[in-house]
């Protein structure tokens, strides 16, 4: 059951609006989810999400922003997907579209203009381009061999073929004509293995058919200008330049933007006209046309180069239409339209042990979220701590539950209501009845000082990194502001202050008030429902949240007694975040196992047993009292099972080394004393010297296996085993590391098994030998048991390179 309960933020009613000279105009768009299906939460942080931080960001600096997006809802995959569920590609679109723009208002994004590319403005744009291209010689002609099913009677584009995947070591049978979801490799139809229709399952044939091609080489020199300035002033992101650079170094070719179907923006010319233009030619033409449906002067956007800057978020495959394809067709009609400046491009959002995949239905989709009781910015501030900005990340239930009990609870939540609800005391019981005290001058008051110095370096860190548009530098900035906070209070002391030192408790009970303002516009970008929350109890306008540079907010942001005026009157403090619990994270996990498939298929196998067992209960009503057991007034003996043989047998603790020597009589040993959270220390006797150097073992957290049986070594008796990850011929080696804020003594868990350790465990039984080969590395580094991480309160462990390495 899902939080009916759960706030969402206001949406700032905004009419539309045209760049004006002078002042900075930015354009964000993201990309453009496809239609043919419900968007999971890499989908969502990669380009709506993360976009829609951006675009929060740009208001809060009082830019001319606008937010243009939409669904995508032209080409193969559409028909398919109409194919499948026995609709209309209209009907489709119409689906899809309704459950994507539900999901979006969920998660509190806030478009100008959230649009479909299947409208008239799109065909009216879409072919005008295309009709320039054609007449400045920018398309070409040719033959193209393409599968055709004689069964279906119809060419069969790239997505309605399937076949096994031919990449050396992948043989994914279920392969798409354009790309693996396995491998992730793109592809062209012919050169899968065994094609076949994806409709009839028929193999096809190969006939010839006539297209149209962009003259992507007949361009290059302008595109490669554009690239070679835009990237540096814009600010590419290292993947978008990488990837860019990759398609250029291999030569150009000419791009097909046509194909046999019918669902589609037809092709304007006779000989074409049973053809559509290709989905990745039309696709981010509709930004365009979406913005010719939001004002009728939608032209001054896309025709004010010198005025707009054009800002695009979107996952890594889609990279090269937008820094390439998209460029050239615009470039390509020599007309000024404004072109991408910037662009901010993520890795994959990978779940638990595997990756999300639409197409195979695995992992966290954006209806399921509803389905929970985590609140929605709970929701996105993990996804954006978590943003696959540089490398691959993972999402894991037991990693949302240690970042909203760690870093949202103890930390930014601490710190607002031991503020807030301190002020709200009447004066007579040690507060100030919510009104802002009255106070000297902070800036003669020492800690306050150095706290404000603080607090404004920490503000322009976070400038920095959202001018650069590295969200989770940003986030991380905002973050700091409020860890900040709660060390000000704490030495400040302002309980012992109120009666010893009165108007000193005064600045500091006024200064943090104003810190609390100050977090609630650093994060509104990021979760703007914990906003609202804060300002609400705060009893101030969301006007007040401003970054203006011009106005003074970032000098006031220095001075942040200067934030919430004295005599104003706050509303009644309320904790903004609750605890999760192990038995929550644990529900959710197993809730959304597997695929979509699978959890239907479950969910429909749970009903079917909760029926079946209710008529037998029925029927055999109170199962006859009087047996013999009963009558005797004896118990039946429990029958005693064996335990299983898996990691929760093992006693592996955070472990903290406080002094490390090398073994009196072996080069290659180390002799550490550990914390494990006993009395004393254990000594332990580790192999590691030639692969970790001695300053790399002091004072380190580590994962200590606690209950083999000890065993001396070279004379030292060593009472545990550190654990460290090897790569395949051991010529590697590294620790695996608890997360920073592991509680040393803490138990490392392995969320799915829930058992007690042994005491010792019994050499005679190999449990250790039994479960040692599941312990390894995952490609994302992180520490498992099979498929499960070694988890800790504060999150998972890891290693800091071996991938797929074993443990022990």
């Amino acid at each position: 059951m899902g939080n009916p309960d759960c706030f969402h933020a206001v949406r700032e009613h905004r009419p539309p609006r045209v760049p004006v000279p002078g002042k900075r105009n930015v354009m964000v768009t993201s990309a453009l989810p496809y239609v043919n299906n419900v968007p999971h939460l890499g989908n969502i942080i990669g380009c709506v999400l993360s976009a829609d931080v951006y675009a929060r960001y740009c208001r809060r600096r009082g830019y001319n922003v606008i937010y243009m997006c939409g669904t995508d809802e032209y080409g193969t995959a559409t028909e398919t997907k109409a194919m499948e569920e026995g609709l209309t590609p209209r009907e489709i679109c119409d689906k899809y579209h309704a459950i994507h723009k539900d999901i979006y208002e969920w998660f509190d994004i806030d478009f100008d203009q959230f649009g479909r590319t299947s409208t008239p403005q799109q065909t009216e744009i879409a072919q005008a381009i295309f009709m320039t291209l054609y007449e400045k010689k920018r398309l070409n002609e040719n033959t193209m061999t393409q599968p055709y099913c004689t069964t279906c009677n119809r060419f069969l584009a790239d997505r309605l073929v399937e076949g096994t995947c031919p990449t050396p070591g992948c043989g994914y049978e279920d392969a798409r004509g354009d790309q693996c979801d396995k491998c992730g490799k793109l592809l062209n139809a012919e050169d899968l293995i065994n094609p076949r229709c994806k409709v009839c399952r028929n193999p096809p044939e190969k006939r010839d058919t006539d297209h149209l091609f962009l003259d992507l080489p007949g361009l290059n020199d302008q595109l490669e200008a554009y690239i070679s300035s835009t990237s540096k002033v814009g600010g590419w992101s290292s993947n978008s330049i990488q990837q860019t650079n990759a398609w250029i170094r291999d030569g150009l070719k000419e791009r097909c933007i046509t194909r046999d179907l019918k669902w589609g923006v037809p092709v304007p010319l006779e000989k074409y006209k049973e053809k559509v233009f290709y989905v990745w030619f039309d696709a981010p033409i509709g930004y365009i046309s979406i913005t010719a449906n939001y004002t009728a002067e939608w032209e001054k956007w896309w025709k004010s180069p010198k005025d707009v800057e054009l800002v695009q978020f979107m996952g890594k495959d889609n990279v090269p239409f937008h820094t390439v394809i998209f460029p050239c067709t615009l470039l390509g009609t020599e007309e000024p339209w404004t072109l991408m400046k910037t662009i901010s491009v993520t890795e994959y959002l990978n779940y638990e042990s595997g990756k999300f995949s639409k197409s195979r239905g695995v992992g966290v989709f954006g209806n399921d979220v509803k389905t929970t009781n985590i609140p929605v910015e709970v929701w996105r501030y993990y996804l954006l701590t978590n943003r696959p900005e540089v490398s691959d990340t993972l999402f894991t239930w037991v990693d949302l539950q240690a970042k909203q009990n760690n870093e949202l609870l103890k930390n930014l939540g601490n710190f607002i209501h031991r503020t807030l609800s301190f002020l709200a005391k009447p004066a007579g019981e040690g507060g100030y009845g919510k009104v802002i005290p009255e106070v000297g001058n902070p800036e003669e008051h020492e800690l306050t000082q150095k706290f404000a110095t603080e607090i404004g370096g920490a503000v322009a860190e976070y400038i920095s990194s959202m001018e650069a548009v590295k969200l989770k530098g940003g986030l991380k900035a905002a973050m700091k502001v409020s860890s900040l906070g709660n060390l000000y209070l704490q030495e400040s002391q302002f309980w012992k202050l109120y009666k010893q030192d009165p108007p000193a408790c005064a600045i500091v009970v006024k200064t943090s008030v104003g810190v609390v303002h100050l977090l609630a516009t650093l994060l509104e970008p990021f979760m703007p429902s914990f906003s609202q929350k804060i300002l609400a109890q705060l009893n101030l306008p969301i006007s007040t949240m401003s970054l203006v540079e011009e106005d003074g907010d970032l000098e006031r942001a220095s001075k942040p007694w200067n934030l919430v005026q004295s005599g104003h009157t706050i509303g009644n403090p309320e904790p903004i975040f609750a605890e999760m619990k192990d038995e929550e994270m644990e529900s959710y996990r197993a809730k959304f196992a597997g695929s979509q498939a699978d959890r239907a298929a479950a969910a429909l196998e749970t009903l079917s047993v909760s029926n079946t067992n209710k008529a037998a209960a029925e029927k055999d009503t109170k199962a006859k009292k009087g047996g013999k057991a009963a009558a005797s007034g004896k118990k039946t003996p429990a029958v005693v099972k064996d335990l299983p043989v898996d990691v929760s047998r093992l006693d592996i603790r955070v472990g903290l080394i406080t002094d490390v020597k090398k073994h009196p009589d072996a080069d290659s040993l180390y002799v550490e004393q550990i914390d494990v959270g006993e009395p004393t220390p254990r000594t332990v006797v580790s192999g590691l010297v030639k692969f970790i150097p001695i300053e790399k073992m002091q004072n380190r957290k580590v994962c200590v296996l606690c209950n083999l049986k000890p065993a001396a070594m070279r004379g030292i008796k060593s009472q545990a085993m550190v654990l460290a990850a090897s790569n395949a011929d051991h010529t590697e080696v590294e620790l695996v590391s608890p997360p920073e804020g592991a509680q040393v003594g803490e138990r490392v868990t392995f969320p799915g098994f829930p058992g007690e350790p042994d005491d010792v465990l019994n050499p005679k039984k190999k449990i250790w030998e039994t479960v040692q080969p599941d312990l390894h590395t995952s490609a994302e580094l992180v520490a498992q048991y099979k498929d499960v991480p070694f988890t800790t309160s504060s999150g998972i462990c890891k290693v800091e390179s071996i991938a797929s390495g074993g443990i022990k």
